[in-house]
């Protein structure tokens, strides 16, 4: 078996955009979208600050790529005061041009030029200084002066025979760091800015030793001691954590990016106090880009995923401890989309947003289709989809309109699996096998049902109850055109152009329709009232609801029903068609011209997918991982129940075990479910808004007063529907406590 994506794929390496496009022509937007998303990677991406002073910072990702800006929010700048006041640096950036350097403020924009002397060479810069050394190893500290020149402070201090080896900068710019050699030991001390001396503070240390300082402190490989401190102070020796000494802030020295870390522990930013001695969490979990500012603090990324990855700004307060605030947000890369479906308000997105492997996530719509929300993990990680020769939309899937997505997994046999997933992130995906049938397909399914068409002629209704339950083929039969719409399966009748309806719960027939098609249907789809047919060279739909036969257009092209309208894709121009037949007459129009080049060459669920619970339309808009809705402008029908689940818990619910209604609908809405006693009281009232457009209620038996009741008691679910088309949904029951 060939196994092969279909989709697709970017390969990102070296330097890598926030956006990649892909060398197709882009869709063509006939109706503007109302939104567009974009799928994204989890994974957080390494930074290295470039400058960090009291403004803002400037930073680059490890993978390369060129650099950005960042200005703090709500920070008053600095003021400017001219190389003299050598605390005004910490808003300084220095850039080499030959022998100029050139220093600009960036709060008021205000800079200056110096030159370095003759035989110097430019070894480093620290807010209005610059470090040089001259051939015969002397090093100096270049300033530029009112006047347009340059001053030259030679460096006093440095012992005889001293090798410098590095220049390290930190959190000060009236003090610049040097680890040196002499005879074969290294030591590490600071040159004064202002004057130009230079005092040893730590000796006898690691070749190339972490060094960090601020004002107060000093730490170098791992020793630690007072900026003021009296000569022939002895440094405090620290325990190697098996990290960095990223950043010393007020009197706590950072620690961050550790070598280790424990199974199912996050990494953390840990302050250590050089005065008290103790530890505290200042962020978590964080790694990647710490270090410190000119200003006297530090940079640290943290969050939870690359979906919110921050930069926070560390600053002392008087105490000596330090304080965080999130001043920026680092975009995530975007990732293929090797999947799309959107469900009750919903858009599914699937593809390798953890890294090596593959997740469903999800953005919320509103009412209009615009995006309301972040990128939503919908799954964990899953193994990757396999996809068989000839697949034309890999994986195979269908938004279910509960918040449940099902799709199809190939076994490395051949085997295939319908798996559900989609209440939440961790919840690993309840699957059914299919027998060992292979190459099938999911042409439909709602809720609890998912119909599956095997390869071998077999097809099978897969039923996932509820989101705890698993699942179980409760229908298997010959392979015929087949719809599921709510609790009802959609099929030919024993005549031409009639369909049966037979309800899966209890498997009586409840409809015979004679739809006018003139053949058996070769493709049948069911949604609300709107029963769609195609015998290849014409098709309709039969609306139940006033027995209307309407005439829609027909062609070779993928075609999905939807509430109210049609929509198909021509594959020879590449347009996205919708055929609005809700008043009884059907018209035909573009939505948009998708691009010239596949990245899927199947249709729904492939290029592009319609919300069957609400009426918005997702397409691949050519850029790599982008996504745009569309409306369809087609009115909705009036909210109504699909399907239900309510029967009581054996033995009455409890805290650990409550009664889990679910009840199915036909869009979006927020809900009351209220439970009332025999004699009208209610005893409880619960209140929210649909997943998808399924509303999911829990009660554990206990009333508002918090008293645990028995006996009977009628429950009435109210439903509002989210876009405000048609009159609200009442619909009653009774539950035991016992």
């Amino acid at each position: 078996m060939t196994r092969s994506r279909r989709l697709a794929t970017v390969a990102l390496g070296g330097a890598m955009a926030l956006t990649c496009a892909l060398p197709i022509t882009p869709a063509q937007a006939v109706e503007s979208p109302v939104g567009t998303v974009r799928l994204s990677t989890e994974k957080r991406q390494e930074i290295r600050y470039v400058w960090a002073g009291a403004s803002g910072f400037r930073y680059r990702t490890v993978s390369g790529g060129s650099t950005t800006w960042v200005d703090y929010p709500d920070v008053v700048p600095p003021a400017h005061a001219g190389p003299d006041d050598l605390a005004t640096g910490t808003d300084v950036v220095t850039t080499m041009s030959g022998a100029t350097a050139t220093q600009q403020h960036r709060s008021t924009g205000v800079s200056v030029t110096l030159t370095l002397p003759s035989g110097q060479t430019y070894q480093g810069a620290v807010g209005w200084s610059v470090l040089t050394r001259d051939g015969s190893g002397g090093l100096h500290v270049l300033r530029a002066a009112p006047d347009g020149t340059t001053t030259d402070l030679p460096v006093s201090g440095l012992p005889a025979g001293a090798q410098p080896t590095a220049y390290p900068a930190a959190g000060s710019v009236r003090r610049l760091g040097v680890v040196y050699k002499v005879d074969g030991t290294t030591s590490v001390g600071l040159i004064d800015l202002a004057d130009g001396t230079f005092r040893t503070y730590v000796t006898g240390v690691i070749d190339a030793p972490e060094v960090v300082y601020n004002d107060r402190w000093l730490v170098a490989d791992w020793k630690s001691i007072r900026i003021d401190s009296e000569p022939g102070t002895e440094p405090t020796t620290h325990p190697r954590w098996g990290a960095q000494a990223a950043a010393v802030v007020g009197d706590q020295l950072l620690i961050g990016n550790w070598d280790f870390v424990e199974a199912g522990t996050q990494p953390a930013l840990i302050a250590h106090s050089l005065t008290t001695g103790t530890y505290t969490t200042v962020l978590s979990p964080s790694f990647g880009g710490i270090g410190p500012t000119l200003d006297g603090g530090a940079l640290a990324t943290a969050g939870r995923s690359g979906l919110d990855w921050n930069v926070h700004r560390i600053t002392p307060i008087e105490d000596g401890t330090v304080t965080t605030k999130k001043v920026a947000q680092i975009p995530a890369y975007a990732v293929g989309v090797q999947g799309l479906a959107v469900a009750g308000g919903e858009l599914f997105l699937y593809g390798s947003t953890p890294g090596a492997s593959s997740r469903f996530s999800s953005f919320q719509l509103d009412a209009t289709g615009r995006p309301t929300g972040e990128q939503t993990p919908r799954s964990p990680g899953l193994t990757q989809v396999t996809c068989l020769p000839g697949d034309a939309a890999c994986p195979q899937l269908e938004a279910l309109g509960d918040g449940r997505v099902a799709y199809l997994w190939t076994n490395a046999e051949g085997q295939e699996f319908v798996h559900n997933v989609g209440l939440d992130a961790t919840t690993t995906s309840r699957n059914e096998p299919t027998g060992g049938d292979s190459a099938g397909r999911i042409p439909s399914g709602t809720g609890r049902y998912v119909l599956y068409n095997g390869g071998s002629g077999t097809q099978k209704v897969v039923d996932f109850p509820s989101g705890t339950t698993d699942a179980e083929t409760t229908l298997s039969r010959a392979r015929t055109a087949a719809a599921v719409w709510g609790q009802t399966m959609w099929t030919p009748g024993s005549t031409q152009g009639s369909v049966v309806g037979k309800n899966l719960k209890t498997g009586q027939t409840v409809a015979t329709l004679a739809t006018g098609a003139p053949c058996i249907p070769s493709d049948i789809q069911a949604v609300n009232t709107w029963l769609y047919w195609s015998c290849g060279s014409t098709a309709g739909v039969y609306d139940r609801a006033t027995n209307r036969r309407i005439t829609v257009p027909a062609d070779q092209g993928p075609a999905r029903l939807a509430d109210g309208f049609l929509l198909r894709e021509n594959r020879t121009t590449h347009e996205l068609l919708l055929t609005d037949f809700h008043t009884g007459t059907a018209a035909t129009r573009t939505l948009v011209k998708l691009p010239t080049t596949d990245q899927n060459t199947g249709g729904s669920n492939g290029r592009w997918a319609v919300d069957r619970f609400g009426g918005h339309i997702a397409y691949l808009n050519g850029t790599y991982g982008e996504v745009s809705i569309v409306r369809s402008g087609v009115p909705a029908s009036a909210l109504a129940q699909m399907e239900a689940q309510t029967d009581a818990v054996p033995g009455g619910p409890t805290k650990s075990r409550p009664w889990q209604p679910v009840w199915q609908l036909n869009k979006p809405a927020d809900w009351t479910l209220t439970l009332t006693n025999s004699g009208g009281t209610v005893v409880r009232s619960l209140t929210g808004s649909t997943e998808g457009a399924a509303v999911r209620a829990a009660w554990d038996g206990f009333g508002t007063d918090g008293r645990r009741v028995t006996g009977t008691y009628t429950w009435k679910l109210t439903a509002q529907p989210h876009d405000e088309v048609g009159p609200a949904l009442t619909v009653t029951g009774t539950t035991a406590v016992n």
